[in-house]
C-alpha cells in the first residue's frame, strides 16, 4: 500500500506513522509544509504547499491512500479531494485539537478550557462541512477532541498519539535526590496553563526546597534530554485531556501532572497514571509529588508501561492499519 501523509507535522505524528508503516512494507511518506523550531524530520519531506502542488498529478496517480491531517489538505478550497475521490483513492482526515476544538462545545464540560488558538467556531463549521463532502470517515487521538467532529462524518476513529520507544530509555526519579526538579516545557503557554503553574511553583517555594525549569523555543531531540534529569513533569492543566508531553515523559519514566477531565476518566484505559491538576488543583498535586518521592518513583514505573502498552507506535500502526482497512 502506498499511503500519503500531509500536510502538517503535528507533534512529529506523521513521521512517527510514516515509519511504522514502513517498517511493514509499505510506502508512506509525510509531505510536510508547516516548520516549526520543534526540527521534526524523521520519515517526511519538508517542502512548501507549492512544491508539493506542483507535483500533485504525481502524488494523485501514484498514492492509493490520503491521510490528511490538522484539518488541511493540498487546497485552501479542499478541491484536491473531489479529485481524490474521482480517482478511487481513499482519503481520512487526522484532527488534532486546535484544529477543530469549538469554543461553545468545549466550555460545556470544562470551565478551564482555552481556545485561543482555534479558529473562530463559524470558521470550524465552515471547514468541516466541506471536508466531511468528501471524506467520511476521520480520526481523533481522544475522546475529549470527538465532540468537535462526531456530527459531521460517518465514522470517526479513536487513535492514541504515537511514540517511538527506542529513543526513549526509562530514567526513573531519584528517590534519594534532595531537590527534586520538576520540568515544565509549554509550546504555547495560554494553552498549557503555565501562569497557574508557575503561580503554584512560587507558593510552594516558600514551604519546599526543588527545582524548577521552563523549557520553551527548543528542538525535540534538545528538549527530550532535558527531560531525563526531571523528577516530575507537569504538562498541560486546561484541555481535559494528557498530549505528547505526558506521552514522553511516561516512556522516560517519569511521573506527570495534567488535568484528565473527570468526565473522561473513563475513556481512558484504566492504569492511567497521570496524577490530574487543574487551576485549582495542580498546587496540591505538586506538593503531593514532591513529599513522596515513592510515588514518584512507583508513578514513573507504571507511566513507562503504559506508554508501551497504549502508545508504542507499532502498537497505534496496527491500530491505524485496522482503520485504513475498513476504509
Amino acid at each position: 500500500m502506498r499511503v500519503f501523509h500531509g500536510i502538517v507535522e503535528i507533534a512529529g505524528q506523521m513521521g512517527i506513522l510514516c515509519g511504522a508503516l514502513k517498517k511493514r512494507g509499505h510506502i508512506a511518506v509525510g509531505y510536510n509544509t508547516y516548520h516549526s523550531y520543534l526540527g521534526y524530520k524523521e520519515h517526511i519531506i519538508n517542502t512548501d504547499i507549492f512544491e508539493v502542488q506542483k507535483v500533485f498529478q504525481h502524488i494523485l496517480n501514484f498514492y492509493d491512500l490520503f491521510h490528511y491531517h490538522y484539518g488541511v489538505t493540498l487546497s485552501p478550497q479542499f478541491d484536491d479531494l473531489k479529485q481524490i475521490k474521482d480517482k478511487g483513492k481513499k482519503i481520512i482526515m487526522h484532527h488534532w485539537g486546535n484544529d477543530v476544538r469549538s469554543y461553545d462545545i468545549a466550555r460545556l464540560n470544562n470551565p478551564y478550557v482555552y481556545t485561543g488558538d482555534s479558529p473562530p467556531d463559524i470558521e470550524i463549521h465552515e471547514k468541516l462541512s466541506k471536508i466531511s463532502q468528501y471524506i467520511p470517515e476521520a480520526i481523533v487521538q481522544d475522546y475529549e477532541v470527538l465532540p468537535y467532529v462526531k456530527s459531521y462524518y460517518k465514522k470517526v476513529h479513536i487513535l492514541p498519539i504515537a511514540i517511538d520507544l527506542q529513543n526513549f530509555q526509562p530514567v526513573y526519579p531519584d528517590i534519594t535526590k534532595k531537590r527534586p526538579l520538576i520540568l515544565h516545557a509549554p509550546t504555547n503557554p495560554d494553552f498549557k496553563g503555565t501562569p497557574h503553574i508557575e503561580n503554584a511553583i512560587a507558593q510552594l517555594k516558600l514551604t519546599h526546597d526543588f527545582d524548577y525549569q521552563r523549557i520553551e523555543k527548543m528542538n525535540h531531540e534538545q528538549v527530550i534530554s532535558l527531560y531525563k534529569a526531571a523528577d516530575l513533569i507537569v504538562d498541560q492543566i486546561l484541555c481535559g485531556s494528557y498530549g505528547l508531553l505526558s506521552v514522553e515523559s511516561m516512556a522516560l519514566g517519569k511521573p506527570v501532572i495534567a488535568f484528565i477531565r473527570p468526565d473522561l476518566k473513563d475513556t481512558f484505559p484504566p492504569d492511567l497514571p497521570i496524577v490530574s491538576g487543574n487551576p485549582d488543583t495542580v498546587k496540591e498535586s505538586i506538593k503531593m509529588l514532591l513529599e513522596d518521592p515513592e510515588m514518584r518513583v512507583s508513578l514513573g514505573i507504571k507511566g513507562r508501561q503504559y506508554a508501551e502498552k497504549n502508545h508504542a507506535k507499532d502498537v497505534v500502526a496496527d491500530k491505524l492499519l485496522s482503520i485504513y482497512a475498513g476504509l
